[in-house]
């Protein structure tokens, strides 16, 4: 169950030539795989690629109308060496996922598969993902492509764009023999457009028809002598092969303008942001028309020498616009251009950020710091440029000349900054009624009693555990890597480390990385999978394990299975991750046991936003229906709560808020359970294994009561009215 459904938006995968296409970029981008008669097509979900594989999954029907077969691959690794069927056969492929923890993880079969070359055209969809929304480490795929060199495609990020790039890198990988790959960013991944689209093409050379006939070529078999040849192939043949294709289709594009004398290079996938930056000095137009000479490099490797010289030959200064670092485009056009004996200056990160990502506004900045010195004119065109202090006021505000109001610092409530010394910021953490969350609850009780242990975080939801309010773990190697980051604590008589993985991490490298190593190395220290029905914090999708039936998978592959067919002994199941005392209990046990080997538990409770995905709808059906349905929620009672917060600081839940008490008697505010609630009890669970206080209730949520629903609530409200009578009245007699 992903976190979003195509399901209506795929239908327009199946218009035809001279139609109009209007949509998303990942819609655009599965449209051109169509078009291009692509045969199959795998990938591993993750930002901000995900979408893709949800997008091909929902569209299996159209699919398998055009006979293309769709693998949603265990790892980045298993998709790439499904791109092995075009090495002997003409056959085209398609593999996605997320760099640059994407592309490491296929680095092998990449590796393997660039060296061999293709007959077929084989791409790689990368998704890029610079900034500070960004969930991984920065780096750039561009280093990858050079290291096996495979050629990379940088599109400007426009559907018409998208679209004929993904056309291209297939005839681009046959002309070349190369595979090739296309990285889109998060803007082009989700930028809207339109584009006339083609027919969609059934595969020219079938998979059915290479199976019935095999071929065999040892030359393209990455073995020794064949693997010495395939180096020299790839400069002698391949890459002039690349290079002519590249400039006779003129994949990347020259964009004229009335300033010869200078020019920008600019990457295709920051031509957006490059545009608005000009058009906020003034120097394009709002049909993006730029009065600056543009190179648009929609193909980044390899570089084509003959275009950027004869781009650079007759300017006195030329600013390369390339995000990310190191500077790789930039040593290699200052190579061309000093080998070619262009004596033009290349301006890049020394008025531009060498890392991070290129806004508007940076490129702004960059742009206007290279015209300051080459061309200062060129900004007098922008009248609130060129305008003087008196005259400015007389002039139409815009964007650039817009005055920023100073900033005003934020002065709080004694109490309220008193209270944020006590109670943690929240960052980016678990959702609401994560079942995530009490287990982290349970390690923290755990080592207030054993004292503080080793812990090696994974990726997945699960990571944010190392923030606040739980500040777990030391470390995070990689997806699925959490148990053998734990490997080298395998010391006896020190304390037993403990390491975290997901489901999803568990199938994708935990299985054999992880468990199997731990097993084979009598690792002593304790493993917690997570088991949350889903690939989680990809969007939930589908995996071996989940509980979900699933028309195109196999599905309800028991994780313990799993576990004990690779020798596991000593294992636990906690089956309701919210029983933080039974899970609290368990992690104990593990610590201290004297048994041998690895120590697993499998924590399982279903992803809360998928239950609520699948179960909200149902409830509010029967709600309409007029069926009797129940909705549990909690609360705190304000008169008993003590204003302590620990079950804030436990278990971090959104739902958990202060308020004012309304006694005035107390000074600290109370705990809140706000509208957000989904029920899971989490935060009574944690207050009672904490033995914090008794003020958490729960609340039943009656719709559409039947009449012995209405008479007790009659009768319960008559006996606690009268209760409260009678207190309010012994109050009235003995108060001074």
């Amino acid at each position: 169950m992903a976190e979003r459904s195509f399901k209506k938006e795929v239908e327009q995968l199946r218009i035809g030539a001279g139609e109009e296409f209007r949509g998303e970029g990942i819609l655009a981008i599965t449209k051109a795989l169509l078009q291009s008669g692509v045969a199959y097509v795998g990938g591993y979900q993750g930002s901000p690629i995900s979408h893709l594989i949800d997008v091909l999954s929902d569209a299996n029907d159209i699919l398998e109308e055009l006979g293309v077969h769709l693998e949603t691959s265990a790892s980045e690794a298993t998709a790439a060496a499904t791109l092995a069927a075009s090495v002997m056969y003409p056959v085209r492929g398609a593999v996605a996922w997320k760099s640059t923890v994407g592309t490491n993880v296929a680095s092998d079969a990449l590796a393997n598969l660039a060296s061999g070359g293709v007959t077929g055209g084989a791409v790689v969809i990368v998704g890029e993902d610079y900034g500070e929304g960004s969930s991984i480490m920065q780096e750039r795929t561009h280093a990858f492509a050079m290291k096996s060199q495979m050629w990379l495609l940088d599109p400007r990020p426009n559907l018409e764009t998208m679209v004929k790039s993904v056309e291209d890198a297939f005839e681009l990988s046959e002309a070349s023999n190369t595979p090739v790959m296309m990285q889109v960013r998060v803007r082009a991944c989700h930028v809207h457009g339109r584009f006339i689209a083609k027919d969609n093409k059934r595969p020219a050379y079938t998979l059915a028809q290479a199976m019935e006939s095999p071929k065999r070529d040892v030359n393209r078999i990455v073995l020794p002598p064949a693997a010495y040849v395939h180096e020299h192939e790839k400069v002698k043949t391949r890459w002039p092969a690349a290079v002519e294709f590249i400039k006779s289709r003129k994949l990347n594009e020259f964009f004229d303008g009335d300033m010869q004398d200078i020019g920008l290079i600019v990457q295709g996938g920051v031509y957006n942001n490059a545009i608005r930056a000009l058009q906020l000095l003034g120097l394009a137009d709002h049909f993006g028309n730029s009065r600056i000479p543009l190179y648009v490099m929609n193909v980044v490797y390899p570089v084509i020498d003959s275009e950027i010289t004869e781009f650079c030959r007759a300017r006195k200064a030329v600013l390369l616009l390339e995000e990310g670092q190191p500077d790789y485009l930039e040593q290699n056009i200052h190579a061309i251009l000093r080998k070619a004996n262009v004596p033009t200056p290349l301006w890049g990160k020394n008025v531009l950020p060498m890392a991070g990502e290129y806004t508007t506004t940076v490129l702004r900045n960059g742009i206007e710091a290279f015209l300051k010195e080459w061309k200062v004119e060129a900004l007098h065109a922008h009248q609130a440029v060129a305008a003087d202090a008196t005259a400015r006021n007389q002039l139409e505000i815009t964007e650039v000349s817009r005055p920023r109001p100073a900033e005003q610092p934020i002065t709080l409530h004694k109490r309220i900054a008193d209270l944020a010394k006590v109670v943690p910021q929240r960052p980016a953490g678990l959702c609401t009624g994560c079942p995530e969350r009490p287990i982290f609850s349970a390690i923290t009780l755990v080592q207030e009693k054993l004292g503080e242990h080793h812990i090696s975080c994974d990726i997945g939801c699960h990571l944010f555990s190392i923030l606040p309010p739980f500040n777990l773990g030391a470390t995070t190697m990689g997806y699925g890597l959490g148990a053998a980051s734990s490997a080298a604590f395998n010391v006896k008589g020190a304390k037993r480390a403990i390491s975290i993985m997901g489901d999803g991490g568990f199938w994708h490298n935990g299985l054999t990385s992880g468990i199997g190593n731990a097993v084979f190395n009598k690792y002593d220290g304790v493993i917690v999978i997570v088991d949350n029905y889903y690939s989680s914090a990809t969007g939930g999708q589908d995996i071996l394990s989940s509980r979900a039936q699933n028309a195109m998978r196999v599905t309800n592959n028991p994780i313990e299975a799993a576990v004990r067919g690779v020798g596991v002994q000593w294992l636990r199941v906690i089956d309701r991750t919210y029983d933080v005392n039974r899970a609290r209990a368990v992690l104990e046990e593990a610590l201290t046991t004297d048994a041998v080997g690895p120590k697993v538990i499998i924590a399982q409770s279903e992803c809360m936003l998928n239950k609520q995905r699948r179960v909200k709808p149902a409830f509010n059906k029967a709600v309409k229906e007029g069926k009797r349905v129940v909705k549990e929620r909690f609360g705190v009672d304000a008169d008993v709560c003590s204003g302590d917060h620990a079950c804030i600081r436990l278990s971090g839940c959104p739902s958990l808020s202060v308020k004012d008490s309304g006694d005035p008697l107390k000074v600290d505010p109370v705990a809140s359970v706000d509208s957000s609630c989904v029920g899971c009890g989490n935060c009574g669970e944690v207050a009672d294994a904490a033995v914090l206080c008794p003020s958490f209730y729960r609340a039943d949520v009656v719709h559409n009561p039947t009449k012995w629903d209405l008479y007790a609530a009659r009768v319960r409200g008559a006996v606690i009215g009268f209760l409260q009578r009678r207190r309010a009245a012994r109050l009235a007699r003995y108060a001074l």
